[in-house]
């Protein structure tokens, strides 16, 4: 675990983006402009940013994965154009002849590592996820972004509850969540990252995929350890930047209602 000394501060992007390749081209292009301008120094990217969001279908189609796969290579070699020091998104991803919804880490300095791979997979009408993707990592352990600790909850497990406590246990000062929800369904959303961080003490981060339909319905967020949403994106301002002082999460681990569980857990 990697401790955050009194002032260390990182500034953070999440961002609304559309796959569509002409609304893309030029959302990224004004996300590039919006990293470098506002000094980002870790991006947010949606749930399988960039590319068609196969499970909606719900039947799998073996040419359409490789066409994800073959255009998400492409976006992920671009990732220097954002201009910062980390990146943390999702992709597809294959491993003996198994197909997953793979986190990544990319770092200016190292390249991409793949992170966990989701677990918890939908299947209805619209998400389809349990049909096109294996089952990931059940573990859901710490990574290191720099001096960040983080935590990878990708779009549906963000309901996984039961993470937070271990969270609050390891010290993670950040819950990053990629997600690809409804517009009709954002306070819903919402009020599971507040949960995600008063419970667990750390920031919640999040950034959604945005389409004209509503299916994808934009607004990503900054909450901070006590519950306060401090930053979240709009159609009118898809992109939003903070400075989120990684010392509030160290301290958030002795006060109220960490405190309690981590008192209680000793005695058990």
């Amino acid at each position: 675990m990697v401790a955050a000394a009194s002032g260390t501060s990182v500034r953070v992007t999440v961002c609304e983006l559309p796959h569509e390749p002409a609304a893309l081209a030029a959302a990224w292009a004004a996300l590039c402009e919006h990293t470098a301008s506002n000094a980002s120094e870790l991006v947010l990217l949606p749930e399988f940013a960039m590319i068609d969001a196969v499970w909606q279908d719900e039947d799998f189609d073996s040419v359409r994965w490789s066409a994800a796969q073959k255009l998400s290579d492409a976006w992920l070699a671009r990732l220097s154009e954002l201009r910062v020091e980390h990146v943390v998104g999702t992709r597809p991803a294959a491993k003996d002849g198994r197909l997953f919804n793979e986190g990544y880490l990319w770092s200016s300095a190292r390249g991409l590592a793949p992170l966990r791979r989701k677990f918890f997979l939908p299947n209805e009408p619209g998400g389809w996820e349990a049909t096109w993707f294996d089952r990931g990592d059940r573990e859901f352990p710490a990574f290191h972004a720099g001096a960040l600790s983080f935590g990878l909850n990708i779009c549906t497990e963000l309901w996984a509850v039961e993470t937070y406590a271990a969270y609050a246990a390891r010290g993670v000062q950040v819950i990053l969540t990629p997600r690809a929800t409804s517009s009709g369904t954002a306070a819903k959303w919402l009020s599971a990252g507040v949960v995600a961080a008063v419970r667990s003490g750390a920031f919640s981060v999040s950034s959604n995929r945005v389409d004209e339909t509503g299916t994808c319905g934009g607004v990503g967020w900054v909450i901070s350890p006590d519950g306060h949403v401090l930053a979240s994106t709009t159609p009118e301002a898809p992109f939003a930047t903070i400075a989120i002082d990684l010392s509030i999460a160290v301290a958030a681990r002795d006060s109220y209602p960490r405190y309690v569980f981590h008192a209680n857990s000793e005695r058990l």
